[in-house]
This record gives structure tokens, sequence and C-alpha cells, in this order.
């Protein structure tokens, strides 16, 4: 086990992301996330909206491999401009 972190991999990891609601979020952030997880399983995606409806978040579990893969997601997803949040 690596001593900076208090993950084992590989490992079941959610990944969520928040933005302004729009039909395409959710392709957009789960675009992101396959580049660095391509065995990403797109139908365990959950979408939820905001109580006023303005904002959704978009969580995605991975089979994290590394911790380096995880940075990159949380780079990519921190780099968009339609990306509020990553968590």
């Amino acid at each position: 086990m690596n001593s900076d972190t208090l993950l084992r991999f590989p490992c079941d990891f959610p990944i969520k992301a928040m933005g302004l609601s729009n039909a395409d979020f959710p392709d957009l952030v789960t675009e992101i996330v396959g580049r660095h997880a391509p065995d990403l399983d797109v139908s365990q995606t959950r979408v939820q909206s905001s109580r006023q409806g303005r904002y959704q978040s978009v969580t995605v579990t991975i089979r994290a491999q590394s911790r380096e893969q995880l940075d990159a997601i949380y780079r990519d997803l921190s780099a968009a401009e339609r990306v509020v949040m990553a968590l």
C-alpha cells in the first residue's frame, strides 16, 4: 500500500461532478472520466438535479487502478469549463 493514500488499488471509487443542468452534461462527465477509465460502465451513471433544477450532479463509479489515475481524472474534470465542482 502506498504510504500517501489510504486507498488500496484496485478499488471501486465514486467520482461526482457538478455543473449547470444541461441534457449533455452527463455525457461530458462520462467522456472525461472514460478517457482515464476505459472500462467505465456508463449504465451505472447516476444523475441528480438540484432542488430548483439549475444544477446537476453526475456520479460515476470506476474501478480505480492508481492514485495517479484518480489525480488525472480530477485534473481534467476541474479543467472543464462546464464542471463547477468535482468530488
